[in-house]
């Protein structure tokens, strides 16, 4: 590792950051005059006024500057060539700036080994360090990346060890005190204007009865956890969750401008997701995607990218938008998988350590959707029909990948994954284009997970010509509903993945 020589930050400033007026960034002033008046909030509400403020750790105001160590020291005539390096890999990931690559120099003209990389945006800038910080660039050089803000952060350490004040320990309250209602109630909620409303929803009585309620407890929306252990409110800051009767705050997560979540099935892990749109308009919209421990609310892994990386078959929406959620989680109560598409391919990551599993994709040429069992990792992936190549629905056993069934598909115009709640049956709601090509009828394949050798029945409406609206399993049991026709006056069909005899098989069981 190149031997790394003590900077002034001043200087390294004044080289990122060119024609800025004089006595750029911190000469001539004292940041301790800028005192603002006592009591005075400036007309902002606090998100939780009522609560102590906590302290805050001062940055530098580099938070979009990454430091790339362990480069190879070149002489002056091969600096370009090496920033061009560092451009290309940094520029997959997200927008860097103009003159944003700077790579200090000896007295003899030769790189000193590291380079100094500026984004547009901090996100972009922490996406750049989880994505390349053990980057191996050939065998005698791997990447040792960090935030430029961790330098100074580690500078302010004091020389002498004061031990942390020990706060009294505060129990939690119960995350699933409503369980216990006497009535076996559930809550919902709902926000209208600045308020948002925890109410119980009491269905024998056709009333609700109001359990919490706070002003300006979001800025955005509300989302319970699945399991409905946690509400999670949103702010510019970030995420928080709150639990227990009285809805204490259990944790935050740090995620500026944050606009989408998700949970895990078991309620492990939080997804945080947001956009970041280009200055220029010959750049790419930028994304960034965090997972955090929900208990903890640490940080464990930070995806990011141009958009259309990520905007690829099911998960590509109209203009090149995409669709929610990006990363799909595998069933069960071990939140063990999480998934998203590539191109021409799955990309399977699993927990804690967030990392790829087996470090290589699925490889599935035209891969366009994949949806989890929601009770075991295996896995349903549609492949799209491309000349003579048939489509396929295809599913796999995962870590194993193993292949497990496999269905060809003809004439396709689209394909929808529907796995039942206990993830004993598939259903594939398939449309097929006519002999013309001028319109299209749907059918069903049908899967009895359960089964031996994973036997498929066909299904397919008595008038071909009607429109399939929905399909939705029974919560518990082998019975599903197809409601077709008329948009306006539709019909609903009722079925049974058993025979007369308890066997394999669909049968009709009204209209």
């Amino acid at each position: 590792m190149a031997a790394v020589t003590e900077l002034d930050p001043l200087e390294v400033a004044r080289s990122l950051f060119r024609d800025q007026p004089a006595g750029f960034p911190y000469e001539n002033f004292d940041l301790e005059e800028l005192i603002l008046p006592e009591d005075d909030d400036m007309g902002i509400r606090s998100d939780d006024d009522e609560e102590e403020e906590e302290e805050l750790e001062t940055e530098t105001g580099f938070g979009s500057v990454i430091v790339v160590d362990s480069l190879p020291v070149v002489p002056e005539d091969k600096h370009e060539k090496l920033a061009n390096v560092l451009k290309k890999i940094y520029s997959q990931i997200g927008n860097v700036r103009e003159g944003g690559i700077f790579m200090p120099k000896d007295a003899n003209n030769m790189s000193k080994g590291f380079a100094f990389v500026e984004f547009f945006s901090p996100q972009e800038a922490q996406a750049a360090r989880a994505q390349t910080d053990g980057y191996k660039l050939d065998k005698n050089h791997t990447f040792k990346v960090s935030m430029f803000d961790d330098f100074d952060r580690y500078a302010k350490v004091p020389d002498v060890y004061a031990a942390p004040e020990i706060k009294e320990y505060s129990p939690t309250e119960n995350l699933h005190s409503w369980m216990l209602d006497k009535l076996s109630r559930d809550q919902f909620a709902i926000k209208y204007g600045d308020e948002v409303a925890v109410l119980w929803n009491d269905g024998r009585r056709f009333r609700s009865e109001e359990a919490y309620k706070r002003t300006y407890w979001t800025e955005s929306f509300v989302q319970w956890s699945p399991m409905g252990n946690y509400l999670a409110t949103m702010h510019r800051q970030g995420v928080a969750v709150w639990g227990g009767p009285s809805f204490q705050r259990l944790a935050r997560y740090s995620h500026q401008n944050v606009q989408l979540i998700e949970f895990s099935p078991a309620e492990k892990y939080l997804m945080t997701y947001s956009s970041i749109d280009p200055t220029n308009p010959r750049e790419k919209v930028q994304v960034a995607l965090n997972v955090f421990d929900t208990r903890s609310g640490k940080k464990l892994r930070i995806f990011g990218g141009n958009m259309e990386d990520y905007a690829i078959g099911s998960s590509a929406g109209p203009g090149g938008a995409l669709r929610w959620p990006i990363f799909k989680w595998a069933g069960g109560l071990e939140d063990k998988y999480f998934a998203r598409l590539a191109k021409g391919a799955i990309k399977i990551y699993e927990t804690p350590d967030m990392t790829q599993l087996d470090k290589k994709d699925l490889k599935l040429e035209g891969v366009q959707d994949f949806e989890w069992s929601p009770a075991e990792p295996l896995l349903a992936a549609y492949t799209q029909e491309v000349g003579d190549r048939p489509a396929n629905i295809t599913l796999y056993r995962i870590p194993e990948r193993t292949m497990v069934r496999s269905k060809q598909l003809f004439n396709v115009s689209d394909v929808k994954i529907f796995w039942h709640p206990q993830g004993d049956y598939l259903a594939v709601k398939v449309d097929r284009f006519t002999k013309t090509k001028k319109s299209t009828f749907t059918g069903f394949e049908l899967f009895s997970i359960r089964e031996k050798d994973i036997p498929m029945d066909v299904l397919e409406l008595p008038n071909k010509s009607e429109k399939v609206l929905s399909f939705a399993w029974e919560p518990k049991g082998h019975r599903f509903a197809v409601v077709h026709g008329d948009t306006a006056r539709p019909n609903v069909s009722f079925y049974s993945m058993k025979d007369d005899k308890g066997k394999p098989g669909i049968k009709l069981l009204g209209k």
